[in-house]
């Protein structure tokens, strides 16, 4: 097996558990406390990768350029966005399906790679895309009646909204994030990735933080109160993300994308395990067909 599928599928793994975390936090904090500590707490942990493979393992640095710097401030940005519009996402619906309304990620991060970096994906990819697509379909109707109108519904529905422009933006910063990762050129996808996930963690630390002590400086009150669950979603954010980097350092962003459909299994888990959520036919046949386009996509 390649080793960006195996990176992508610890990183799926990883996210999940992110998500959980962070909805445990929207319940004492609000969105912006919520999506800062994924950021804040971070810091220390991207900064411990860089030092592993600078002065562990003898990596050297990377020169750093002006494309970089571009890139990684329009995906650090980009994903401050898209995870605030997905932590509010859970404020309309359960768990399983707010989440599914940003897994249209993938497929635009396939138009921005190819408008952005040239990146051309396979025949299968697109087909692998398509089918998991359909199956986030059938996930985000499947809690209403079923038929035609209650997918226009669903897809005119202000949490669809969201979940569309979560992850239209996630694709935008997903392909910077590659295009940031590969203007450093060298020495290697991890420390690429390391020095990436660094600078654009800072950058979203200091934005975050501005941004809160102008317009929300309760939530710094309760970001203290709630430090250590707080510190351990900086931890699983902080590995997560840096999977990612990895991942897409060394494929392109649709196709890496693709493969992170699996958090969809993953999400099942921790909504009927953690939450005590009902999982009903519907749902299970989307996460039925996710499954065939992450099978379509590493077999075709």
């Amino acid at each position: 097996m390649e080793t960006w599928v195996l990176i992508t599928l610890a990183a799926a793994f990883l996210q999940n558990i992110r998500s959980v975390l962070q909805k445990h936090l929207k319940g004492v904090m609000g969105t912006t406390g919520a999506t800062f500590v994924r950021f804040g707490f971070g810091v220390p942990f991207a900064l411990s990768f860089v030092a592993l493979l600078a002065f562990g393992l003898g990596y050297p640095m990377p020169r750093l350029n002006m494309s970089f710097a571009g890139w990684v401030t329009l995906a650090g940005l980009a994903q401050i966005a898209a995870q605030a519009l997905l932590i509010q996402i859970f404020s309309h619906r359960n768990f399983t399906v707010g989440t599914a309304y940003s897994r249209t990620e993938p497929a635009q991060a396939a138009v921005f790679g190819l408008i952005f970096l040239g990146d051309r994906v396979s025949g299968g990819t697109i087909l692998a895309i398509a089918i998991s697509l359909v199956g986030v379909v059938l996930i985000s109707v499947a809690r209403s009646a079923a038929g035609a109108s209650a997918l226009l519904r669903s897809v005119f529905s202000r949490t669809a909204a969201l979940g569309l422009a979560s992850g239209t933006i996630f694709g935008i910063a997903a392909v910077a994030y590659r295009a940031a990762s590969l203007s450093l050129e060298g020495p290697n996808f991890m420390m690429q990735a390391a020095v990436t996930l660094l600078a654009a963690i800072i950058l979203q630390t200091v934005v975050m933080l501005v941004w809160m002590r102008l317009k929300a400086p309760e939530e710094l009150g309760r970001i203290r109160a709630a430090w250590r669950i707080s510190a351990l979603v900086g931890l699983v954010g902080a590995t997560a993300s840096f999977g990612w980097f990895m991942a897409m350092t060394l494929q392109s962003a649709a196709a890496v994308k693709a493969l992170a459909q699996v958090e969809m299994i993953f999400t099942f888990a921790s909504s009927v395990l953690v939450f005590r959520e009902h999982v009903n036919r519907l749902e299970i046949s989307g996460c039925i067909l996710i499954v065939a386009g992450i099978l379509v996509l590493l077999l075709v």
